[in-house]
């Protein structure tokens, strides 16, 4: 008898789905998150069984899985009750860009496809490099403010945070980032904001469509340079918000196209 790696997974989260397919070992998973749009493959093919605080427990153990993976400590009650159901939970607590890398070297190694694992972190690595580089060519390095949820605000957790600065921003907020949870980025006073004068406002709202007009009519907000000039754009969530590929690839991206195009306007 030989040991061997995880055969059938859960992912209760997009990122790890996203992962195992670029690893190309998507055949492993077998049960996802019903929030997962990346890649499109998974969402049509694996059964969804998961939303994000809670879990088809049942469903779950019926599809006898020997491995679970889970983002945060807002999964600490699923991953609970299926480890007293036999199975074997890794939760991951990634907020971090640096953390995001370590996340991707750990699930790679586990499923034996660690050199596949340690390629993409290479090719992750060069293009912050590569931002950071670029950062440094524009004229000036616009304010950000990055809002994740309208009512209450909240502004950018740390791995957005930090991907401002990678992309060539000030995130005003940014010792709010590094606290984890939501409740503890709220912006109580929209005051703050106006105080803080961000260039750009980019809205990523956890799954619902940004309402740039509506952030314009807050109450003073007129008075902020990003919504004199119209600076106000949209990061669609599963683009940023999920910390995995999708954000050091297509989020990194696209805050560096708005960020350019403020440094670079009048």
């Amino acid at each position: 008898m030989s040991a061997k790696y995880p055969e059938r997974i859960v992912c209760l989260t997009e990122e790890s789905t996203e992962l195992l397919y670029l690893l190309g070992e998507q055949d492993r998973i077998v049960g996802i998150s019903g929030f997962t749009v990346r890649p499109p493959e998974a969402r049509r093919d694996k059964p969804k069984v998961s939303a994000f605080t809670s879990a088809k427990t049942d469903k779950i153990m019926d599809l006898q899985p020997d491995l679970v993976i889970g983002f945060s400590d807002l999964q600490a009650d699923i991953a609970a009750e299926l480890i007293r159901l036999g199975a074997n939970v890794l939760i991951m607590n990634h907020r971090s860009v640096q953390e995001i890398l370590n996340m991707l070297l750990t699930l790679s190694s586990m499923v034996g496809a660690h050199e596949r694992g340690l390629a993409l972190i290479n090719d992750y690595t060069k293009k912050l490099e590569d931002a950071s580089t670029a950062a440094r060519s524009l004229p000036r390095r616009p304010k950000v403010y990055f809002e994740e949820w309208d009512e209450p605000m909240i502004s950018a957790i740390r791995w957005v945070s930090e991907l401002v600065v990678y992309g060539g921003g000030v995130d005003v907020f940014a010792h709010l980032g590094l606290n984890s949870h939501g409740k503890d980025r709220i912006i109580a006073d929209p005051q703050a904001v106006i105080d803080a004068n961000p260039d750009v406002i980019i809205g990523s709202w956890c799954g619902k469509k940004f309402r740039p007009e509506k952030v314009k009519e807050r109450p003073g907000w007129q008075a902020i340079t990003a919504v004199k000039n119209d600076h106000l754009f949209e990061i669609k969530s599963p683009y940023i918000l999920q910390p995995g590929p999708a954000a050091l690839t297509q989020g990194l991206d696209q805050l560096q196209d708005i960020i350019a195009k403020v440094a670079r306007h009048g």
